[in-house]
């Protein structure tokens, strides 16, 4: 069995200490409803970098992170839970400059093949990432930002944890991008973050809720696989969809995610009378004008979106059908709206919860839009992306952009016959590569 050895663990702290400027932050409804799941876990794969000696990069990683938390204040800060005396909390981030953890370990049998070969993402690559297991609301004694750089016997893995009640995937990426770019020797960050909470106006705060730790069940993560659709494919499921239903309104991500459910749901083989779900991650930030919300906006600014329908419509109306649901629902997803479920959520609260999942829904993270491949340290770009074990529940999908440009890789996990189904569908795999 193949074993990580960790080299060394230390904390990472801020160059300067930001944390006169910005000393508490309060958070938002879109942040703590995501106290109780996981942390982010998104990390990249490299050649190794050609140094004199292996510390030569591993400590320049550990400096330039330095800096890239001089810009990213809350990534070094703790978080704060304060009890009232109304049975509520409040929950904020203390910018203290407490540190991030930053992990150096060896993977002395496992080389780049290992991973990128096989037809599933070998468990190995869980063990890539640091605060396994670790929830959201353990911020306040645990590192909001981990990250683990693993050497491998060609390669290193750069695994990055980071706590979701702080940021989205956005605001993952956006920092993930600027440590590049700093590791790289650029001399500023082509994007600033805003670090100013956003609050409408007349909202109080810090806000008050009911939170109860409840013990949830850590099952083994379902398997993963990665399926590869280019730029032609995306481009032909998008004109298919909309020649279905007669329009030019569905967008090629919402032609690419409908083509998956249909598969799925087929493959899973229901009662066409079954209710079937879609979670989509709708992003606030572009619908948000009063006041405007920042594209480098620094946390959370996303809404949830559903889609319901039966099995049978799901699969008999075909694919146009589908995506224009799904445009319909992210249509429908103006400033009013987003507004309003964030002044209603105050009034009651609801916590987001991966484990309330049906085995008949699926639900997205990440987005294609994000800047993965451009991600270069000083040692190349990047020739894989993949996922730890965060949030890993059945109907699980992550989107990511490919490696060639306008291609996008799609990680499932689902039981593993399900996925076996897929890759031997016909209709799946016109589109999809295997």
């Amino acid at each position: 069995m193949t074993q990580i050895q960790v080299i060394s663990t230390s904390l990472v702290q801020a160059r300067s200490d930001n944390g006169d400027l910005i000393r508490e932050m309060e958070l938002t409804p879109w942040d703590l409803q995501l106290l109780p799941i996981e942390t982010i876990q998104k990390g990249l794969l490299f050649h190794k970098p050609i140094a004199k000696d292996t510390r030569s990069y591993i400590q320049r990683l550990k400096d330039t992170l330095s800096s890239a938390l001089d810009l990213f204040v809350p990534l070094a800060g703790r978080l704060t839970n304060v009890e009232h005396g109304d049975n509520a909390v409040s929950v904020s981030i203390s910018c203290n400059n407490a540190g991030a953890l930053f992990v150096h370990a060896i993977a002395s049998n496992v080389a780049l093949s290992d991973i990128l070969d096989p037809i599933y993402v070998p468990r190995i690559v869980h063990s890539f990432f640091p605060l396994n297991g670790s929830k959201n609301y353990e911020g306040s004694s645990e590192p909001l930002l981990a990250v683990q750089v693993t050497e491998l016997v060609d390669g290193v893995f750069i695994g990055c944890s980071i706590n979701h009640s702080v940021v989205d995937g956005r605001s993952f990426w956006h920092f993930f991008n600027s440590w590049a770019e700093i590791s790289r020797g650029l001399d500023r960050v082509s994007k600033l973050p805003a670090l100013e909470r956003w609050f409408p106006e007349g909202i109080r705060h810090p806000i008050r809720f009911p939170f109860i730790k409840e013990k949830q069940q850590s099952d083994e993560p379902p398997p993963e696989r990665v399926f590869h659709f280019t730029r032609e494919n995306i481009a032909q499921l998008k004109a298919k969809a909309n020649a279905e239903v007669s329009t030019n309104k569905i967008s090629s991500l919402q032609a690419l995610l409908s083509h998956v459910w249909r598969s799925v749901i087929r493959n899973q083989r229901l009662d066409p009378n079954e209710d079937v779900k879609f979670l989509l991650l709708i992003g606030a930030r572009p619908r948000i004008s009063h006041p405007p919300l920042p594209d480098s906006y620094f946390g959370n600014a996303l809404h949830v979106g559903k889609i319901a329908m039966k099995a049978g419509e799901l699969i008999e109306e075909g694919l146009g059908n589908a995506a224009l649901e799904m445009n319909k629902m992210v249509s429908l997803h103006t400033e009013e709206k987003l507004k309003g479920f964030y002044e209603s959520w105050i009034q009651s609260p609801e916590l987001f919860r991966y484990s309330g999942m049906k085995s008949n829904s699926l639900a997205t993270s990440s987005s294609p839009r994000f800047d993965i491949y451009g991600n270069d340290f000083g040692w190349g770009k990047p020739v894989a992306v993949r996922s730890g074990s965060a949030n890993k529940a059945n109907g699980k999908l992550t989107v990511f952009a490919g490696a060639e440009e306008g291609s996008i890789d799609v990680e499932l996990c689902l039981p593993f016959q399900i996925l076996e189904d897929l890759a031997n569908d016909p209709d799946f795999t016109s589109f999809a590569s295997i």
